[in-house]
């Protein structure tokens, strides 16, 4: 069995820089690596379904945009495959199945979907495929028995309650599941990046993203904006790190060749922060220069998707024969998954001799 990783996002709306150092800079950086022998990258529309069933075409718009998103910030469609999940039918007949291997209790505890539900407010009148979406998730890893699965600290119960479905399914059954394993970000800060306004999570709805696709007018605006610490007023006082936005976006983005090259009277992050904390060092100075490091990263970026944008045709081309592949790949496993629950009736030339047999011998016996 080779190394194979299953990831992805739901499309809701444009990728931001959470995204970006959260999941989709490493997802790149795994695709070049060669340690894997297939990467699939899921755009998980079904699931964004499960809490905008009254605004699907919301998601439909924003299939698009977040291939996009994935196209120009590096991920190549000749080494991975990326898919929409719900053209992908053997996925929602595998969730079936696994439905009746977990219970409500258990699906209750589940400390992701219980944080979910409390952020969307759903209270009493949770939809159901909401509710149910770790079976969901399970299924997208294991069709396509994916050994590697990247996320957050925050997804971890979610890769529990996925190893918990492929011991109970192997045990029952056969031993046709494969039992993933988390890969979780090196990097703290890049687990969680924090909105511009100071909040834990990015978030649209609160308009504290900065997107991949913004130009840098709107870069500039967000960080010259940015939750710093209040009680920094005048240049001479002593600041804190800790909390100050602009900082942890420099731990998740900057480098000592970004020091080399916007600010050089510094060797590096914490040349600059012991300055800031001793006093002396203006937050307008420290924005400027994350605008800095903010733009080389996002200029390449944006010059790609322009690119990618003036062939529209070609990026749905690319959907299709990733999710082609996808298909593929999970028509094979939902048929070892049949054959194991034996509920493979058509193909069971046993099962079919074998009850024609008995039928024969009864007819005889009257």
């Amino acid at each position: 069995m080779g190394k194979i990783i299953l990831t992805g996002d739901r499309p809701t709306g444009k990728l931001h820089l959470g995204h970006y150092v959260g999941s989709l800079k490493r997802r790149v950086e795994l695709q070049n690596s060669g340690e894997y022998d297939e990467i699939y990258i899921m755009i998980a529309d079904a699931q964004a379904l499960t809490d905008n069933a009254d605004n699907p075409e919301k998601v439909r718009q924003n299939i698009i945009e977040v291939a996009l998103d994935y196209l120009s910030a590096g991920l190549d469609p000749s080494k991975v495959h990326i898919f929409i999940q719900s053209q992908v039918p053997e996925l929602c007949e595998l969730s079936f199945y696994y439905m009746n291997l977990v219970t409500v209790a258990r699906l209750q505890r589940n400390p992701t979907v219980k944080s979910e539900i409390k952020q969307r407010n759903f209270q009493a009148s949770i939809p159901v495929g909401f509710f149910t979406y770790p079976i969901s998730q399970a299924a997208d890893i294991t069709l396509f028995k994916a050994t590697t699965v990247p996320v957050g600290d925050d997804q971890l119960p979610m890769i529990e309650q996925a190893r918990e479905i492929v011991r109970s399914f192997n045990s029952i059954y056969a031993p046709v599941l494969v039992e993933p394993q988390a890969l979780i970000p090196d990097n703290k800060v890049c687990s969680r990046l924090p909105g511009t306004d100071g909040k834990a999570k990015m978030s649209k709805s609160l308009g504290n993203c900065i997107y991949l696709s913004d130009d840098p007018k709107e870069v500039r605006t967000k960080v010259m904006s940015m939750y710093t610490d209040p009680d920094h007023i005048r240049v001479e006082d002593p600041g804190k790190i800790e909390g100050n936005c602009v900082f942890t976006y420099l731990d998740a983005f900057c480098t000592d060749e970004h020091f080399a090259k916007f600010l050089p009277e510094y060797q590096n992050l914490d040349e600059l922060k012991a300055h800031y904390r001793r006093g002396g060092l203006g937050d307008v100075k420290v924005k400027k220069f994350l605008y800095a490091v903010l733009e080389d990263i996002l200029e390449p970026i944006r010059a790609k998707r322009k690119e990618l944008e003036q062939d529209i045709e070609g990026v749905y081309r690319i959907l299709q024969e990733g999710t082609e592949a996808a298909r593929k790949v999970g028509r094979v496993t939902l048929r070892e998954v049949k054959d194991a629950m034996q509920i493979n009736y058509f193909d069971d030339r046993e099962l079919i001799a074998s009850q024609a047999e008995k039928y024969r011998n009864g007819a005889n016996e009257q």
